[in-house]
C-alpha cells in the first residue's frame, strides 16, 4: 500500500490488557525460577481465568503487527521481505538474552523463531492458504506437543486476520463481535468445565495440557470480544487510557515487568512463600510503576525506548522519537 496506516488503537488496547494478564501469570514463575510449580486446583481461580488465557492473545497480536508492517513496509522499501527478517533476527537476539540474563520463560525468541520460519514463508501464499495453515499448525501442535508450542498457529491466525480485512473492522462490527464472543463463550464453557474436573482429580497428564491450552484460546477469545464491546460504551476512553499506554510500549514493558518481578522477589525474599494475594500485588505494583512511566513517556515521545531502537534496526535509520516530529501515527510501529 502506498499511503501509511492509523493506527489501530483497540489493538493498543488489547495488547495493554494482554500484558496485564501476562504479567499476572508470570509473577510466580519468574520470581521463583527454581522452585515448585503448583497446578491449579478447584479453588485457585488464577488456573482458570488466568494462566494460558492471554499468551495466545499476545501471541495473535504480534501476527497481526506482522502483517500490517509488511503492509506498510510493501509502499516504503524495494524490500519489505527483508526489513521483516532484520525486525525478527533482531527480536530473536533480545528474546535469546533475555532468557539467559533474565528469565529462562521468555516468549520472545520463541515468536521470532516462528515469525522466521512459519509467519515469513507464509507471506508468499495466498489467505486462504495463511488461514488453513495456522488451522494445521495449531490442531498439529495440540496433537503433538500438547499443546505447549501453539505460538506459530497463533502468529498465523493473527497474519491471516489481517489478510481478509477483519482488523481494518476491528472497531466497526459490534454485532459481529457480540456473536463470536457468544459462540467462543459456548465453546469454552465445556471445555472450561472439564479442565476443573480433570484438576480436582489429580495430575493432569497430556490431555490436561491440551484441555488447558484450548480452554485458553477459547477464553482468551471471549476476553477480547468483551473488551472490544466494552471501547463502544462510555468506559472507551477509562479503557484507552488504562490499557493503551502499556501496549504502546509493550516490547518495552515485557521485558522490565521480569526485571521489576526480580527485584521485589530479592528485597521481599522467599518469593516461593507468596500467598496468591501477594502474587496479585506484586503484579498491580509493577503494573501501576509501569502505567506511570509509559503515559509520562508517550507524552514526549511517539515510541518506548526499546521501541525506538527495534525500529531503528528495522529500518536501518534512525527514526525520529520526539513529538514536536509527530505526524501520522503508523499501525505496526511498535
Amino acid at each position: 500500500m502506498s499511503e501509511r496506516r492509523r493506527r489501530i488503537d483497540a489493538l493498543d488496547v488489547i495488547r495493554g490488557f494482554a500484558l496485564c494478564g501476562i504479567l499476572l501469570a508470570n509473577v510466580e514463575p519468574i520470581s521463583n525460577i527454581s522452585g515448585k510449580v503448583v497446578p491449579a486446583g478447584p479453588g485457585d481461580w488464577m488456573g482458570y481465568v488466568v494462566d494460558h488465557r492471554f499468551f495466545p492473545i499476545f501471541a495473535v497480536l504480534f501476527g497481526v503487527g506482522f502483517a500490517l508492517l509488511l503492509e506498510s513496509a510493501e509502499g516504503r522499501t524495494a524490500s519489505p521481505r527483508l526489513l521483516l527478517v532484520r525486525r525478527l533476527v533482531v527480536l530473536l537476539v533480545i528474546g535469546v538474552l533475555h532468557m539467559l540474563l533474565v528469565w529462562p520463560g521468555d516468549v520472545l525468541a520463541i515468536y521470532a523463531a516462528s515469525g522466521l520460519v512459519f509467519l515469513l514463508p507464509s507471506t508468499w501464499l495466498p489467505r486462504w492458504a495463511v488461514a488453513g495453515l495456522a488451522a494445521v499448525v495449531l490442531v498439529a501442535s495440540l496433537a503433538v506437543t500438547d499443546g505447549y508450542l501453539l505460538a506459530p498457529g497463533l502468529l498465523l491466525a493473527g497474519a491471516a486476520l489481517v489478510r481478509f480485512g477483519v482488523i481494518d473492522r476491528i472497531e466497526r462490527s459490534v454485532k459481529g463481535t457480540a456473536i463470536m464472543g457468544a459462540l467462543l463463550a459456548v465453546a469454552a464453557a465445556p471445555v472450561l468445565a472439564v479442565q476443573v474436573v480433570m484438576h480436582m482429580n489429580g495430575p493432569v497428564g497430556r490431555a490436561g495440557g491440551v484441555v488447558m491450552a484450548v480452554a485458553g484460546m477459547l477464553i482468551g477469545g471471549v476476553y477480547v470480544c468483551v473488551l472490544l464491546l466494552l471501547l463502544r460504551t462510555p468506559l472507551r476512553a477509562a479503557l484507552h487510557a488504562l490499557f493503551a499506554p502499556l501496549g504502546r510500549m509493550a516490547l518495552t514493558n515485557y521485558l522490565t515487568a521480569s526485571i521489576l518481578v526480580l527485584a521485589v522477589a530479592h528485597l521481599h525474599g522467599r518469593p516461593q512463600d507468596w500467598t496468591q494475594p501477594v502474587l496479585v500485588g506484586v503484579a498491580i505494583g509493577v503494573l501501576a510503576a509501569q502505567w506511570v512511566f509509559s503515559t509520562f513517556w508517550l507524552r514526549h515521545y511517539r515510541y518506548g525506548p526499546l521501541e525506538w531502537l527495534w525500529r531503528w534496526a528495522t529500518w536501518g535509520r534512525r527514526p525520529a522519537i520526539g513529538r514536536s516530529h509527530n505526524s501520522a501515527r503508523t499501525v505496526g510501529s511498535n
